[in-house]
């Protein structure tokens, strides 16, 4: 079976995805596509070289026959309600972050889901599929280190355009750190406090950079997170975390060793696309071997979703109140739990 997609919001990031599906993928095609302005979703097919089906609106295409399974790759404020649609149609879908803009919105969402009875909906945080947090992930659950006591992370990125604002820093930058870290430590968070470093000259006036995020997690470990988006030198990936027996560090990404002019360097990365590439290519390919046997979704969940959402809206009140702010999550409910998951593969 090769699996139908549906792309709803052609912009950047769902260029991206129809292009990996075209030219990377396999078990797939793009089979209709939608977008705010259909003349640039008409642009995106003629320059990727697809033969689909333009609809008018969201609906319109998850209701479409030819659509199994739907990417929303739209603009974050639209991602709840599509979502929602989908589920009630029954079709599978990927959904880039942010599931819902709100902790409310990805209740909702989780509600439904589970009164459909499976998991059906993927959320895009694409770290989980990075062989690097892998292998952390690996060396965790295995006590290499023993009990994690603290991280160690940054996210830096060489610049941002004049329209990436303070908060953005959370809720378009920290949000990986916040998922892919719950998702390596399995420990919910219970508080944060984000300070302010010494300016970057290179920020804009109206940008406070850096920043660093402190995060408590329930069994005590500590996580230091840097947030730096004006650091000239490249795009780069950090992340260590220190245990009770040893340290465990993400792999640095491979280059050659250049000796010249007395001197020895290696290359850093300047793009996120790049440095996350095969993550990206990994865990659409896992969607769509899912979708085509009709099983239960192993990606990240929406309560996953619900976590980073919670998460983020205490980041961005500390940011404000320049105070330590608790975080609250509800109780997981028992149908995202792994063993409740492998049981809806049955």
């Amino acid at each position: 079976m090769s699996v139908r997609i549906g792309v709803i919001g052609t912009g950047a990031i769902g260029k991206e995805h129809m292009n990996r599906v075209k030219n990377r993928l396999s078990g797939a095609k793009i089979t209709a596509v939608t977008d705010v302005d259909p003349a640039a979703a008409k642009q995106v097919l003629d320059e990727l070289g697809i033969e689909a089906a333009i609809y008018p609106d969201d609906q319109a295409l998850i209701d479409a026959e030819e659509v199994d399974a739907i990417f929303v790759t739209s603009i974050g404020p639209a991602h709840e309600a599509t979502v929602r649609k989908a589920i009630e149609a029954g079709k599978y879908v990927f959904c880039e972050k942010p599931l819902s803009v709100t902790a409310k919105g990805c209740k909702a969402i989780m509600q439904d889901e589970m009164e459909y009875g499976k998991r059906i909906v993927q959320v895009g945080f694409m770290r989980q599929f990075d062989t690097g947090y892998e292998q952390l992930k690996q060396a965790i659950d295995s006590k290499l280190i023993g009990e994690p006591l603290m991280v160690k992370c940054a996210h830096r990125a060489p610049e941002v355009d004049a329209a990436y604002t303070t908060d953005m820093a959370i809720t378009d930058t920290l949000i990986h750190e916040i998922n892919i870290l719950h998702w390596l430590l399995a420990d919910n968070y219970v508080s944060v406090q984000v300070l302010y470093p010494r300016k970057n000259k290179h920020a804009l006036p109206h940008l406070r950079d850096p920043q660093v995020i402190l995060l408590e997690t329930e069994s005590g470990a500590l996580i230091q997170a840097e947030v730096s988006v004006n650091i000239k030198y490249g795009y780069d990936i950090q992340c260590e975390i220190v245990g009770e027996e040893g340290i465990v560090s993400l792999p640095e990404t491979e280059s050659i060793t250049l000796r010249h002019n007395g001197k020895q360097s290696t290359d850093v990365l300047q793009d996120w696309k790049v440095r996350f590439q095969d993550a990206y290519d990994k865990e659409i390919q896992v969607f769509i071997n899912q979708v085509a046997k009709q099983e239960a979704l192993q990606g990240p969940s929406s309560w996953e979703g619900y976590v980073a959402a919670v998460t983020s809206d205490a980041c961005v009140k500390a940011q404000e109140s320049g105070q330590r702010e608790p975080i609250e999550l509800e109780e997981m409910p028992s149908f995202y739990r792994a063993e409740e998951a492998e049981a809806q593969l049955m």
